[in-house]
């Protein structure tokens, strides 16, 4: 059986689990190999700590990309997250136009509740878009769905207005793309959801789950290399999201319950053998 390959282009936060310390474990207990393509090396994430020790790797991308095109290695994925510099949009460009068959997804990480990431300059912001118009899937949160269309933020949407941001990414992605927006306040209901949408289905597809009272770092970054697993196994849209949101939030649930510090991240590791099992089916 051939394994499936991705190209995980992330930062690396050595503690705290997000970025490629969650990439990695997740997608390969998926079944999945994953080629680590470092954006930048932390010592901690930026959630909470102070005096970080941060490596830019902009270098590294450009050359690793030209080191794997030399060798003839190519990928079934390709799979961008946080970008240090408004530069390391061209070593993506590379990464996703260097591999024309692969399935191209999109975190376009950029912020949370409403303000950017102090990382995230107005140029790197504005060049987001150049990544996202040749993704096939793209999983922004409502902060950078917002950006992304250039509108004010709302932490809820009616169901109209959920639809009109998820036409309108759509459009900037091109014929055949999804968007997928993460915590999304629906205030017809009160219900918080992931939110699916697709020209081909043309309807929203609504994950809700349990709104607990905390918050984790890297809770996005596994819900979408779950979600990225589950397209390169071939689920649809649909399952693809239902199966990440259940993933994410029994994972969440159990940090919850465990009352770890939230600046250590989703307790994920004991949920890790499901994972093969949810993808053998």
């Amino acid at each position: 059986m051939k394994i499936k390959r991705i190209a995980a282009i992330h930062d690396m936060s050595g503690f705290g689990r997000c970025s490629l310390t969650v990439v990695i474990p997740v997608m390969s207990a998926a079944g999945i190999q994953v080629c680590p393509v470092p954006t930048a090396i932390l010592s901690t994430h930026t959630g909470g700590f102070d005096n970080m020790v941060f490596e830019d790797m902009t270098d590294y991308i450009n050359r690793s990309y030209a080191h794997y095109k030399s060798l003839g290695i190519s990928f079934d994925a390709v799979y961008s997250g946080f970008l240090a510099s408004s530069a390391q949009i061209d070593g993506c460009l590379r990464f996703f136009e260097g591999n024309p068959h692969a399935l191209k997804v999109v975190d376009p990480v950029m912020g949370d509740n409403g303000t950017p990431y102090k990382t995230y300059t107005k140029e790197l912001c504005a060049r987001m878009s150049e990544i996202v118009r040749v993704a096939d899937v793209i999983t922004p949160n409502l902060t950078e769905a917002a950006i992304l269309l250039n509108e004010p933020y709302t932490p809820t949407l009616n169901c109209d207005t959920a639809r009109e941001w998820a036409e309108r990414l759509c459009d900037m992605i091109g014929e055949g793309g999804a968007v997928v927006m993460t915590g999304v306040r629906i205030s017809e209901t009160g219900a918080v959801c992931n939110v699916g949408y697709s020209r081909e289905l043309s309807a929203l597809q609504f994950a809700p789950y349990e709104l607990l009272p905390a918050h984790y770092p890297g809770t996005g970054d596994i819900f979408a290399s779950v979600l990225t697993s589950a397209l390169m196994h071939g689920r649809d849209l649909q399952s693809a999201i239902v199966q990440a949101t259940a993933f994410a939030g029994e994972a969440v649930r159990v940090t919850y319950e465990s009352g770890s510090e939230p600046r250590e991240g989703v307790l994920f590791e004991g949920l890790l053998g499901r994972l093969p099992k949810i993808f053998s089916e």
